[in-house]
């Protein structure tokens, strides 16, 4: 499955290839009408030109999109404010929800362009002013943005006001984000304390995937822990380079190993005891030479032939597959469970099926609800994230399955249709 698709099928009276504003319509012109100019008729210099004015360009729509967010969400909170069921955090997400899938990113990434157009205009205006100049970049605005976001309106303007003093357009994320960092515990010392003690409970360990059947292990822990986790792994190098046996792998291979060994307790890395879930084409199983790979949903593609040896006792619970489709079953369980369960996850790889949305798959949702004579099976099965189960529950909200596949509409009456299966 890919968070990439076709553009959203847009409510009645809305066009579907373009914007509204007649504005906005123009730039979209301007870009259809440069796109297919004649640039070898253009020097390197003409070129470098355009390059820098189109990142500028680039920044000042965002700064535009902010704007447009911050509207947004305000309008919608106003006029649902009336309800009394209405409760702030349902409105947040459904605001987070309907921009996620006008923008096309993630849920994550949605909350943060939210909550950055709402900081923007709450104490950040030189930085602002520079942002719809198109002199800062999204990225840069969100670095400095991400520092602040627990302060109130009057501590933000005194660390813009402290940022202005600097040419803030000649440094890089990492100087922009320590620099605000620093202002912040100066200017906010309780709040800088605070969020410390609160990411020190937010520690964690993720896993995700990386090219070539890979994976990035990632632990979120305290500066110190991590300082002193690499300091012995690099101590078991070190040891490993004194041993007067051959030394066969590079410092790199060395630490990734010693962590993997003693993490699981393993005598090597290679001894891996657990039980794998793999989806096996059809194929594959009946010609040995088929080149199709196996998959281990939500890590990606892996060889068959490499699955297949280890020095471990590893299991591998085999899916089949024909042409990209999980082979189903069904149920009269109210709720996804045991095999069926397994198959809908597979099916998504693991990933939220919302468009866009790569998050881990947290709840099985009846796409036809049970309670409207949904039948618990395959078809009617979706695997989401925690964020998009709730957010369907919220007036205005439906999923349904159709002809060309899932769809989501939100409040407004856009559509969204669900990646296809891989």
């Amino acid at each position: 499955m890919t968070a990439t698709q076709e553009p959203p099928v847009h409510a009645t009276g809305v066009p579907g290839g373009g914007f509204t504003s007649g504005d906005l319509a123009l730039a979209r012109l301007l870009v259809d009408q440069v796109v297919d100019d004649d640039v070898s008729v253009l020097s390197e210099a003409d070129l470098i030109d355009q390059i820098r004015q189109i990142e500028s360009l680039q920044s000042s729509l965002a700064a535009l999109q902010a704007l447009r967010i911050r509207a947004f969400a305000q309008a919608h909170v106003e006029n649902r404010l009336t309800d009394d069921r209405a409760d702030a955090d349902e409105l947040h997400r459904s605001v987070v929800a309907q921009v996620q899938l006008a923008c096309r990113v993630s849920t994550a990434e949605a909350r943060t362009r939210v909550a950055n157009a709402r900081d923007l205009y709450a104490g950040f205006g030189r930085v602002r002013d520079l942002h719809i100049a198109g002199q800062l970049s999204a990225a840069k605005v969100s670095a400095i943005a991400l520092e602040c976001r627990d302060l109130d309106a009057r501590r933000r303007r005194q660390v813009d006001a402290c940022l202005a003093l600097h040419d803030l357009t000649r440094l890089g994320i990492g100087r922009l984000r320590a620099m605000t960092r620093r202002l912040v515990a100066e200017i906010a010392p309780d709040r800088f304390r605070a969020r410390v003690h609160t990411a020190r409970a937010e520690r964690r360990v993720t896993l995700r995937p990386a090219p070539d059947a890979m994976s990035y292990l990632t632990a979120y822990v305290p500066v110190e822990q991590g300082a002193a986790c690499l300091a012995a792994l690099q101590k078991a190098f070190v040891e490993v380079q004194v041993n007067p046996a051959p030394l066969t792998r590079t410092r790199g291979q060395v630490l990734a190993d010693t962590l993997v060994e003693r993490v699981t307790g393993q005598t090597t890395a290679t001894a891996v005891n657990l039980e794998v879930q793999v989806t096996v084409p059809v194929q594959a199983l009946l010609d040995p030479t088929s080149p199709l790979p196996a998959e281990i949903p939500g890590l990606g593609p892996v060889p068959a032939d490499l699955l297949a040896t280890s020095d471990g006792t590893k299991a591998l619970r085999r899916l089949l597959t024909d042409h990209g489709l999980v082979t189903g079953g069904d149920s009269r369980r109210r709720t996804f469970t045991g095999l069926l369960a397994t198959l809908v996850r597979a099916r998504a790889e693991n990933r939220c099926t919302e468009p866009y949305c790569d998050a881990p798959i947290r709840h099985l949702d009846h796409i036809h609800r049970t309670a409207d004579g949904g039948r618990t099976e395959l078809d009617n099965g979706r695997g989401v994230c925690e964020f998009h189960n709730h957010v369907r529950e919220q007036p205005g909200w439906h999923v349904a399955r159709g002809p060309a596949g899932v769809t989501t509409t939100t409040p407004t009456g856009h559509t969204y249709l669900a990646p296809d299966p891989p």
